[in-house]
This record gives structure tokens, sequence and C-alpha cells, in this order.
């Protein structure tokens, strides 16, 4: 009878539009789980396509721990299809104001036009803020397993809240969360339990930094390597990003907590590789202990890979496209890589939108 009463408490708050962990301590470590949902307020152009929640979910820790993260779960409001696409952001930031859950100036444009199609096609879409952005614990940035995690316990969460979806996913990212989709897709068959993933789109991910980690400093794009170093931090708490950093650099450590990728980017961007880095070089064991935790495809993946890049990429390097195509097919694994002439980071992305909706379209059954 005890347990008849809380499951009704919480289909009741479920249609008031919170749902909370009411089921005990036993549900609420369950990675997806929904701890609470929340009315989202969206873009316009992706409120007249879709009714958003935003939520509170449980997901884990590349140890395995459990922690909770942020969301959305966008809903078509027509021609709905019962299949989910999570998708993945790239760089906001690292702060808790930096959720484009809740931030819509981080909701970047080119994010838009990806959500929109997608909504458009009929497909709910689980959004993930990505573990310490807009929760308590710090955000391991770049360190792939973390948002592969979060992005497959989104569509867990997504299906909690819509019993109707189907167990079929696809992950869809880019540049961070092109990265996130394809550690997502690593870590599928041993992770994501009755779900199927069908395919695994990433638009410019990042992959094999050791290939350009010391072309960053002294650069425009320095931001990056600064918040990837504090990224490793929160993973491996005896790695000091201090003594990486050159003082200057050090000095301005605060923007990353009180503000976003802008900021974050144009306090570093005149900064001489020098004043970024100690001797103006990231050491030898430095960089591989960063590309240990931030390439894929160093396990096979488990579904079709569309990998799209633009050819004048310039966060990261188009020349690295054609060696992650590579490292995926050896594994046997279907990969197909869609050079975008001309394009830039985040052209690749509002240039291919209906190339990559298309693909995906193909993978659903």
């Amino acid at each position: 009878m005890r347990k008849i009463s809380r499951l009704l408490l919480a289909a009741l708050i479920a249609a008031a539009g919170m749902l909370v962990a009411t089921a005990g301590p036993a549900y609420a470590t369950l990675p997806g789980f929904v701890l609470s949902s929340t009315t989202a307020s969206l873009p316009p152009t992706l409120s007249a396509l879709a009714t958003g929640k935003r939520i509170t979910y449980v997901t884990t820790n590349i140890n395995g721990g459990i922690i909770t993260a942020t969301g959305l779960v966008l809903t078509p409001k027509t021609n709905k299809k019962n299949r989910t696409v999570a998708w993945g952001h790239g760089t906001t930031g690292i702060a808790d104001n930096c959720a484009p859950s809740t931030n819509q100036t981080v909701f970047w444009n080119e994010a838009r036009l990806a959500v929109a199609e997608m909504l458009t096609r009929g497909w709910t879409v689980a959004a993930p803020d990505y573990p310490g952005i807009g929760t308590p614990q710090n955000h391991p940035y770049l360190i792939g397993a973390s948002v592969g995690r979060s992005l497959i316990d989104n569509v867990r969460a997504a299906r909690n809240l819509d019993p109707a979806l189907s167990t079929q996913y696809v992950v869809d990212g880019h540049s961070q969360g092109g990265q996130g989709s394809l550690f997502a897709s690593q870590l599928a068959p041993g992770y994501d339990g009755n779900l199927v993933l069908k395919g695994t789109a990433a638009i410019a991910p990042v992959n094999n930094t050791q290939e350009f980690i010391n072309y960053i400093p002294g650069n425009a794009a320095q931001g990056y390597l600064v918040m990837a170093l504090y990224g490793v931090s929160v993973v491996e708490p005896s790695f000091k990003p201090n003594n990486v950093l050159a003082a200057p650099a050090e000095a301005q450590i605060g923007v990353l907590q009180s503000g976003c990728l802008p900021e974050i980017l144009a306090t570093y961007q005149n900064f001489a590789a020098t004043d970024l880095v100690e001797g103006g070089v990231v050491p030898d064991a430095v960089v591989a202990k960063m590309a240990s935790y931030e390439n894929p495809a160093q396990t096979a993946l488990s579904a079709p890979v569309l990998l799209v890049h633009g050819t004048e990429d310039e966060a990261v390097p188009y020349f690295t496209a054609p060696i992650l195509r590579d490292q995926i097919a050896a594994y046997g694994v279907p990969v197909t890589l869609q050079t975008i002439d001309g394009a830039g980071h985040d052209q690749a992305v509002s240039q291919s939108v209906t190339l990559v909706a298309d693909w995906i379209a193909a993978r659903f059954t």
C-alpha cells in the first residue's frame, strides 16, 4: 500500500508539471531518473515547434559515481515520431550560468538551427547542459566520457517523462558535443541498458588533441586550453593547472566562473604563448594526459558514424578529421566524412542541418 501511495503521489506531481524523487533512494540513484521537471523557456524559433521541460536527472561520473545533471527535453508539437535525438551542444563555458537550459544567450544560433530541424522531423530532442554546468560539482570540460554519459542519461530521462518514446535513439553534437557523441557511442553497449543506439553524428568534434594542443598558445582560441586544463583537474585532483599556466594567465582564471565562452576567449585571445603557459609550450606529459581523456575512438564505436567538418575550422583543425575517420573505420564501424568546403567551426553546423537530419532519418526504423 505504501508503494502504491508513493507512485500515486509521483503521478499527481507529474500532472502538475513537476516530477520529484518520491519513489525512494533506490529509484533516485538510477541513471536517467528524473529528479525534477519544470516548464522551460525556449528561444522563439524553438517554442513555435516544441514544448520544453527543463529537468534535473541522475547520471554518473567517469568512475561510475552517482551525480546529478540538468538539461532539456523538447517534444515536437506536431508530427511526433516517438524517436529521440540527443543533442550535444558546443562549448558554452564551465560556470553554472553557462547552462543552455536557462541561459538563452549561450543557446548558440547554430544549435537552434540544428535542433529546429530535428523537431520539424518529429523527433524528441534530449539536450543536456553537461555535468557541473548548473549543478554543484565542477564541470569536467572536454572529459569525453562525462558528456557521453550525460547524453545517454538525458535520453533515458526523456523516456521516463514520455513512455511513448521508442528505445531507438541517435546521438548528434557539435564540437565538445560532437566529441561527447562519439564517446556515447563507445559507452553505449555497456551503459545504455535497453536503449538502441542507431547512429552517431559528430560535427567538428574535438579529437586527436595531441596533434594541435601546442598550436593553441599564442592564438585567439587559447581560452579553450585554459578550460581544458581545469577540466583535467576535476577528474584528477592531483593535477594542478597552475603548474602549467604562466603567471599572467593564472591571474585571469576568475573569468572561468564569472563568464561564459565569449568572455573567456576575449580574456585570453591576445596573450603571448609565454604568457599563457610556462615556456610557451604545454609539456609532453600534460599533452598525453589531456589526450587520454579527450580523444574519442580509443575504443570501438557501436553504431554508424557521420563526421562533418569544415575546411576552415578555426577551433578544431580540419586535418584531424581524416585521421579520426580512419581510426573509427579501423574498428569495422561504418563511417562517412562529409567535408564542408570553406566552412568554419560553427558554420559546419549551420551549413549541414539538412544533410545531418537526412542521415539521422535514414538510421531510424
